[in-house]
């Protein structure tokens, strides 16, 4: 790539195998595509991560050539804030932030939270995700996970969806639940499917309604906490999630990185919304700053790596679901 100052951006596509597969709604999964950013300068090396938004049209080849289209800029000395006016949001705009933050803290031997002006981060409880399926399948994933992972998620799809979590429910009686409608509950009673789902435990219920269709959810009195997933981006989508929803759930790559992430969380809470935390498939590199991100979230959902048949090296370390911050800075 072309080099006019100091800084040197690359990128690259790598092909990570999933365990088993991921379903959900719209599909399933058995590897994913991430695209990988590195920024070198002066002998220091960022690198960052991240997964194409598929619901936005992005794919891994689209995201690599939007993250090569910054390299001049990047050699010019352009930084995360000016990065958020000079790209949109979405999966190439976050791998370079993050590479940015991650090549500032090795060069100023500070770590990434020092360097957002934050408290040093603690480990935080992650999710672990029940793939769609018949209940019976969902119940016996559940009882296998719930030996290791206090809280799961399950992925939901409309019809059927109470004998899911009726079925998950016998498989971890103990378990912590939460939801994900993706979009799936559109044209039925919101209120009623939650009500349903009120014995079983769920805490949160995620993106009930399609994109686009949120003033479906105007004056609806949930008993279980609504959370806005595909409906919430970055802060330019607060407004429309404000009395419809209780809660946003920010990922790095919708929002288009840790710097945006962290003025959303700033934002939404202001504005009395809960927040989660979650992620699409990704390797522990994309992880690390979630876990950022994740500190004031009541809900976190990081198991990318722990859906993967491998990770990297240097992995974000989970013990139960736990996930430790990378240390000393986001990605060693």
């Amino acid at each position: 790539m072309p080099t006019i100052g100091g800084r040197r951006l690359v990128a690259r596509i790598e092909t990570w195998p999933v365990a088993g597969s991921f379903v959900i709604a719209r599909g399933a999964k058995t590897q994913v595509d991430v695209v990988v950013v590195e920024i070198s300068e002066a002998g220091h090396r960022g690198r960052g991560e991240a997964t194409a938004i598929y619901y936005h049209g992005e794919s891994a080849e689209s995201v690599l050539a939007q993250a090569e289209t910054m390299a001049d800029a990047i050699a010019g000395g352009i930084g995360r804030e000016d990065l958020l006016r000079a790209m949109p949001r979405g999966a190439a705009r976050n791998a370079i932030d993050a590479a940015l933050w991650d090549i500032d803290a090795k060069r100023t031997s500070r770590p990434a939270w020092s360097l957002a002006g934050l408290a040093e981060p603690m480990p935080v409880q992650s999710a672990f995700t029940i793939s769609l399926g018949e209940p019976e399948r969902m119940e016996a994933d559940a009882r296998a996970a719930a030996s290791v992972y206090p809280l799961l998620k399950l992925k939901l799809a409309g019809e059927g969806d109470i004998d899911r979590v009726a079925a998950v429910r016998r498989g971890a009686p103990e378990a912590r639940l939460i939801v994900d409608a993706n979009e799936g509950w559109t044209g039925r009673d919101v209120v009623a499917e939650a009500a349903a789902l009120l014995p079983y435990g769920v805490e949160l219920i995620e993106q009930p309604v399609r994109v686009g269709e949120d003033h479906l959810l105007d004056g609806l009195r949930s008993p279980i906490p609504l959370c806005a997933d595909e409906s919430c981006q970055d802060r330019a989508d607060l407004a429309r999630c404000v009395g419809r929803y209780q809660a946003i759930n920010i990922k790095l790559d919708k929002a288009g990185g840790l710097t945006e992430a962290l003025a959303l969380a700033v934002e939404a809470r202001s504005l009395g919304l809960e927040l989660m935390v979650g992620c699409m498939l990704s390797t522990s590199l994309g992880i690390a700053p979630a876990i950022l991100a994740a500190q004031q979230a009541r809900w976190v959902d990081i198991d990318g790596p722990l859906l993967l048949a491998a990770d990297r090296d240097d992995p974000v370390r989970f013990d139960r679901g736990v996930a430790y911050p990378a240390r000393p800075s986001l990605w060693g």
